[in-house]
């Protein structure tokens, strides 16, 4: 099958498909483990979100990511692959009430991609031009394949279980052998810069709290600290102490959302030693203060 973009008619059963099940809501989770579909009447500005190891295709309009300021634009002829969990900025920029913007997001497996390269199933063939942890690939019928099908199963509930492992394996195996493997292989290799950087990352998202000295972080990496410091901004648009801080505060605001911690408490919590400094950060970060943020939060439903 040769490498080009899906026709726009292939995409029309899947747009009906997400059309049928974001009906009712913006975003909508699946009962295939790991799959969500996103559905935008309007254009929008930029909107803080979590960027997680995943693979995100547009069936209809357009969405772009900016993550360190950089624009990255997919539609139904690219796919956005991200492979690290960092803040980044969505925003919708083709959409209207008669044509939304329609499309899936897909939770990447990273431990299957290590067992696919660890298998030699694939190596590397060429050099990264950038070390960017977000990218944006072709959507080619071999990997729009396995998604279509992959949300076929929606209507044989029966057989997710047993059909739905094997279709994300070949869709993983199809990502690896596309245009943005060689970025994905980078991640997944063990021993690889990234892959030592993404188990740093790990630690401290279950440290956040602690007290870190990049020296401590680099050595945990095998790293000297100053080549450290160039790939973790290189991967992440930040320094580690900025990554510390926005961990902080993400798990702060998920502390005074879901289990009703006061700002100062959840500032403790965290690890912050001075509330003020924390509301500080806090309204830089999210454009409000803690209490108006999570105020608005639940005015509009977040949970």
């Amino acid at each position: 099958m040769p490498n080009h973009h899906v026709p726009s008619a292939s995409m029309q059963p899947l747009a009906q498909i997400i059309d049928l099940w974001t009906a009712e809501a913006e975003n909508v989770d699946t009962p295939i483990p790991g799959l969500g579909f996103f559905r935008r009447p309007l254009p929008t500005e930029p909107d803080l979100c979590l960027v997680e190891p995943a693979l995100l295709v547009v069936v209809q309009g357009a969405k772009q990511m900016l993550v360190g300021g950089v624009p990255y634009r997919y539609d139904p002829s690219r796919f956005l692959i991200t492979s690290l969990e960092i803040p980044g900025r969505t925003q919708i920029i083709e959409a209207s009430p008669e044509a939304p913007c329609l499309g899936l997001i897909l939770t990447l497996d990273l431990r299957l991609l290590a067992e696919m390269v660890a298998q030699n199933m694939i190596a590397p063939s060429q050099r990264l031009k950038d070390r960017s942890s977000v990218a944006v690939g072709e959507l080619t019928p071999r990997i729009f394949d396995p998604v279509e099908r992959l949300v076929a199963l929606l209507d044989e509930p029966d057989a997710i279980p047993v059909l739905a492992p094997l279709i994300k394996q070949e869709l993983h195996y199809r990502l690896l052998m596309s245009d943005q493997g060689m970025r994905l292989w980078s991640f997944a290799a063990s021993g690889s810069p990234n892959h030592r950087i993404m188990t740093v990352l790990n630690w401290m998202k279950l440290n956040y709290a602690a007290s870190m000295r990049v020296d401590d972080l680099a050595a945990r990496a095998q790293m000297s600290g100053s080549a450290f410091h160039q790939h973790f901004r290189d991967l992440t648009t930040m320094s580690p102490l900025q990554y510390q801080k926005w961990l902080r505060l993400n798990e702060a605001r998920q502390l005074m959302l879901n289990s009703r911690l006061d700002a100062a408490s959840a500032s403790f919590e965290v690890g912050y030693e001075s509330p003020s400094q924390f509301s500080r950060e806090y309204a830089r970060l999210f454009g409000l203060p803690p209490k108006s943020d999570i105020e608005q939060l639940r005015t509009h439903g977040a949970v």
